[in-house]
């Protein structure tokens, strides 16, 4: 009798992750494989930290085969399409089959979604939208240059991953401007389409958002409200937004739009009429297909979409699978769960944590917050939970 076939689609957090520890806690003879179009893996946690020197750029990336078990076959080639089906996934390479498909793709950064932006980005030095490695190393290195003006950070209407990270590229930039003396040159802003910063009732994010205006008020960072940007005159250095409200930028670090991968969307029917791969938010089992799981930022789960998050899905995939192969009913269950460290200024952070219902911890900043996030989390990152190894589930 031949092994199971496991198929993990994405070789990001979550899926470097889950085929790791599926190798490790498996009780089965399976086979398990990952594939992904880039041969390398980067930490995204970095990419606001990088600009101001809180991590440095060219530590930040590893080989993808470095970190999968020697088990777990890695083959490097684009997703182009699924059919659940015939149980099949095509690649730009060749076709491959599969017993159960994870899918673990991510979501498509897309700076092209909005007129000028890309252009901005690749023929200005003032527009870094920084979600992308290469957006964030040049903006370290505007930053450097940048003696005062506007500094501007923009949130888009899609969903985004780590919605905490504009806040933080603010706050970390008015940090950085009064360290270097020249904070009193420079005015920040954040455009957002929300009415709050961070998270509004019912959403257990509103709990940290109170916090979060307050450092801003005492920190003279400029919040604007409902403010989606439809264009980017950056010949002109301007944001417009939808409302036709217009500003000014010197310095601007967007987050670009953010939407499912087009193998998915266009090539499956794994999203529905959507945009994101739809599961029971408890199991991570597919609505339809019971031997399709998904997890991270490629599904539909009603949570932000975090590298913590989806280190807690792991867990539960592995369960559940495992039950599936065994013939037991799926039992394991995600609540939700995710931790957003929210820096505010180097050597402070707070952590907002929370699950499907209900916050977690107390919205306070303090410095073993930052020594966590900055210090802590990313060796056991690359040397624990990318290996399989989470003690904590």
């Amino acid at each position: 009798m031949r092994p199971t076939q496991i198929l993990v689609l994405g070789a990001g957090a979550g899926g470097t992750m889950a085929a790791n520890m599926l190798d490790r806690k498996l009780d089965h003879d399976v086979e398990i494989t990952v594939v992904d179009e880039s041969p390398d893996h980067h930490y995204q946690p970095s990419y606001y930290l990088i600009p101001f020197g809180h991590m440095e750029a060219e530590a930040q990336h590893r080989p993808v085969e470095s970190l999968l078990r020697t088990d777990v076959e890695f083959v490097q080639a684009r997703v182009e399409g699924i059919d659940p089906d015939a149980r099949t996934v095509s690649t730009d390479a060749n076709s491959l089959e599969y017993d159960y498909l994870i899918t673990a793709l991510g979501n498509r950064l897309a700076p092209e979604a909005v007129p000028g932006m890309k252009a901005a980005w690749e023929e200005t030095d003032s527009v870094y939208p920084f979600y992308h490695y290469d957006a964030a190393v040049g903006l370290r290195d505007a930053i450097r240059d940048f003696d005062g003006g506007q500094f501007l950070v923009t949130v888009p209407e899609t969903p985004i991953k780590c919605g905490g990270a504009p806040l933080k590229m603010a706050m970390l930039a008015d940090d950085y401007f009064r360290d270097i003396g020249i904070r009193d040159d420079v005015d920040i802003a954040v455009g957002k389409p929300a009415p709050t910063p961070f998270g509004t009732p019912p959403s257990p994010k509103a709990h940290y958002n109170g916090k979060v205006e307050e450092i801003w008020a005492e920190r003279d960072i400029e919040f604007l409200p409902e403010f989606e940007v439809s264009e980017i005159a950056y010949g002109e250095d301007r944001v417009i937004a939808s409302d036709g409200r217009e500003v000014e930028y010197d310095l601007y670090a967007p987050v670009p739009p953010q939407y499912g991968r087009k193998a998915l969307v266009e090539h499956s029917p794994l999203t529905g009429d959507g945009e994101y791969v739809t599961v029971d938010k408890h199991t991570l089992q597919h609505d339809d297909y019971d031997d399709v799981f998904a997890i991270g930022d490629n599904t539909n789960l009603p949570t932000s979409r975090t590298a913590s998050a989806v280190r807690k899905q792991v867990h539960v995939l592995v369960n559940n699978l495992d039950a599936a192969l065994s013939g037991r009913p799926l039992s394991a269950e995600y609540d939700g769960y995710t931790a957003c460290p929210l820096l505010t200024e180097e050597g402070k952070a707070m952590i907002a944590e929370f699950d499907y219902e209900d916050p977690i911890a107390a919205p306070v900043e303090t410095r073993s917050n930052w020594v966590l996030d900055v210090n802590v989390i990313p060796p056991m990152y690359w040397n624990m939970w990318m290996r399989g190894y989470d003690p904590v589930p």
